[in-house]
């Protein structure tokens, strides 16, 4: 699969004439929210883990020097803590081009913290893309990460505005939270 999605996403979701639905963010959606929305809240999605896994070609990273960002892979029993958006289908022009890197839209359910659950979307950069860097260990991923920049800023910007949004939330996030402190271990060392 190409790492531009554009074209993919239109084809893919039906909104079945919905003037408004539920859009789940785990990566840069919760910290950089560019979009209009009716609302948001603190949801969960049960049976994915969030991964720095997925390349960054256009966004914290380029062509040349790509750098690493968040996207989810199943895992049973796993439950990914995140921000969900009551958006409009028009909305979708925008986020289609922003998660145009590897990203698909796929239907989910998230359960809010009162327990109320409703159907959403998520965008989710698949193994199949072309921009799929895979899984290493955290520490590698610091490293990896510490110099890489793209046009939306420095990569260990990601990694630390998404770890403070996590706090925020009040979301555990071991993977995120190891990644950062390899990271601040390594800043730390080169000062």
């Amino acid at each position: 699969m190409s790492a531009n999605t554009i074209a993919e996403n239109k084809q893919r979701a039906v909104f079945d004439g919905a003037d408004s639905l539920w859009l789940f963010g785990y990566g840069s959606l919760i910290f950089k929210a560019d979009f209009p929305f009716l609302e948001s809240k603190p949801a969960t999605i049960a049976g994915w883990t969030r991964r720095f896994w997925q390349g960054s070609h256009d966004h914290r990273g380029t062509h040349a020097a790509p750098g690493r960002v968040a996207t989810l892979i199943p895992e049973d029993g796993a439950l990914c803590h995140g921000l969900a958006y009551h958006i409009t289908p028009d909305v979708f022009d925008h986020l289609d081009y922003r998660e145009k890197n590897g990203y698909l839209r796929f239907t989910t359910e998230l359960t809010f913290r009162d327990d109320v659950s409703a159907d959403g979307l998520v965008y989710i950069a698949t193994e199949q893309n072309t921009a799929f860097l895979g899984p290493a260990p955290e520490r590698d991923i610091a490293h990896y990460i510490q110099h890489k920049e793209g046009p939306s800023g420095r990569n260990a910007d990601y990694l630390k505005d998404l770890a403070a949004a996590l706090r925020a939330l009040g979301a555990d996030d071991p993977h995120v939270f190891e990644i950062e402190e390899h990271l601040l271990a390594l800043e730390r060392a080169r000062s």
